[in-house]
């Protein structure tokens, strides 16, 4: 008598698994360096530069100190990458939000405050890492410093240069003063938390000294 074999046991797969069982072309696992810079990123913006080591970069990353040396030549190095690409993403940031406005300085000076209050109140935000960075690395010749004080110069530049179009009477003063008000904003976001604190007010102070400076006496 002829026996049949059992049909096999249909399993399930693991969704969880799919991705590395068959790898998609649309998703292709990070390279080594991608995931250490990416790891960088998060770990230097949540818990500071000088608080996180390559030891612990490499460990969230989930490869070693070697292939971290492959990729960076220093954690110096790794530290000015990681601030030009917050600076980068700051002035895409910047950018759309003054294109949004063309032609109207003012209005283009209120967007920014505006965005910037309800950017930095957000829960998960630690303020500005550049101007963080300004803190931490006190040598002048650090290339994060360097990285950090460039974009803080061009910030100066640009809020003098739409005081200048808004009409005010002493740009650069205003310029200066919503720089100010800017960075201050972020240090007090650090101090008091996002629930509460002066950077709630930022957005009105901004408009209140425009005014001051815009208006005939």
């Amino acid at each position: 008598m002829r026996t049949h074999k059992a049909a096999p046991t249909s399993i399930k797969p693991d969704p969880s698994n799919l991705e590395e069982a068959h790898p998609s072309p649309a998703c292709p696992k990070p390279r080594v360096r991608d995931r250490i810079f990416q790891t960088a990123c998060d770990l230097f913006y949540k818990h500071g530069i000088r608080e996180v080591g390559v030891d612990a970069i490499a460990t969230a990353a989930g490869t070693n100190k070697m292939s971290f040396y492959r990729s960076f030549a220093s954690k110096d190095e790794l530290v000015a990458e990681y601030l030009d690409k917050k600076s980068d993403e700051f002035w895409i940031w910047w950018d759309g939000i003054v294109s949004a406005h063309e032609g109207d300085a003012r209005r283009q000076i209120e967007a920014l405050f505006d965005a910037f209050v309800a950017s930095t109140c957000f829960a998960d935000s630690r303020g500005c890492a550049l101007a963080n960075a300004s803190v931490e690395l006190a040598e002048a010749e650090h290339p994060g410093r360097r990285v950090a004080l460039k974009q803080k110069a061009e910030m100066q530049r640009r809020f003098r240069d739409l005081a200048a179009k808004a009409g005010a009477r002493k740009a650069d003063e205003l310029g200066d003063a919503l720089m100010l008000l800017m960075e201050g904003g972020y240090l007090t976001r650090r101090t008091f938390g996002h629930g509460s604190g002066p950077l709630h007010s930022a957005a009105l102070t901004a408009r209140v000294l425009i005014d001051a400076y815009t208006t005939a006496d």
